[in-house]
């Protein structure tokens, strides 16, 4: 396939498949199965980040004190954009007056169902940028890319969910709201496609972002509610899923490689 039939493909399964899976575990009410896809996530995207994005963005800018300099902004950056809220990940451990283990966005800090949305519009929409970097980049590092992203975005819709569910709307507006803003992740990526098409040196200076993205999403957003659970048991599973995590990712490569091949 062309590079842009891997864009069009990773763009629409990626986000349809998040939603409809966030549904499913919404529609069935297993929270409690939440904590477990959030260990899962940190593994995908710390092992996609570390192993695959950030490596081709120091070959493909080819130089590492540039890529790591692009790495600590995007970082900062997306630290300044959660205090406006944009991109704010409230996970229910992080937040007072809430039962454990179950992972939203900030509702309960003036957040509107409607918010929720845009908000998630617009992070679809950068997700759809990275994931064409990274296939105008190399066609495997382009499906790590999207499986890690998808990885992450299935416990953030769960949570949209909940909150979409709990400010009124119905299970079915709920599942359309999110499957039509999962198509902003197909606009990103054609636009990043003919853009950077024109421009192939701004490809790593986009892996580099991806890279701070995972980076910043796992560490800062979905590891500090792990330690909410500091028991041996807890740690235990949570250490397991996360190197799961990893491991999904290096074999999602090896995959890669043979179908790319």
């Amino acid at each position: 396939m062309s590079t842009l039939s891997w864009i069009l493909l990773a763009s629409l399964a990626g986000g349809a498949i998040s939603v409809l899976a966030a549904a499913l575990f919404a529609y069935t009410a297993r929270a409690a199965w939440v904590p477990m896809l959030i260990s899962y996530a940190i593994g995908a995207l710390l092992g996609a980040a570390f192993l695959e994005v950030l490596p081709h963005a120091i070959v493909a800018g080819g130089d590492a004190t540039t890529s790591g300099g692009i790495i600590l902004a995007g970082i900062l950056g997306f630290f300044v954009l959660e205090k406006l809220v944009l991109w704010r990940h409230c996970h229910i451990e992080a937040c007072e007056g809430h039962e454990p283990h179950v992972h939203v966005h900030g509702h309960d800090h003036g957040r509107s169902g409607l918010l929720i949305l845009v908000g998630d519009t617009f992070h679809n929409f950068v997700d759809g940028v990275l994931i064409a970097a990274a296939f105008m980049e190399d066609v495997r590092l382009g499906i790590v890319t999207a499986l890690a992203m998808i990885a992450h975005e299935i416990p953030q819709e769960v949570g949209d969910f909940l909150i979409l569910l709990h400010s009124g709307y119905s299970k079915a507006r709920a599942l359309a709201f999110n499957l039509l803003s999962s198509f902003a992740t197909l606009g990103g990526g054609l636009l990043a496609y003919f853009t950077l098409s024109a421009a192939q040196g701004a490809v790593p200076v986009m892996l580099s972002v991806a890279a701070a993205s995972m980076i910043y999403v796992a560490v800062a957003d979905l590891i500090p509610g792990l330690h909410k659970r500091p028991e041996l048991g807890a740690t235990v599973q949570q250490v397991s899923l996360i190197l799961l995590g990893i491991l999904t990712i290096v074999g999602a490569h090896h995959l890669a490689e043979h179908f790319a091949g």
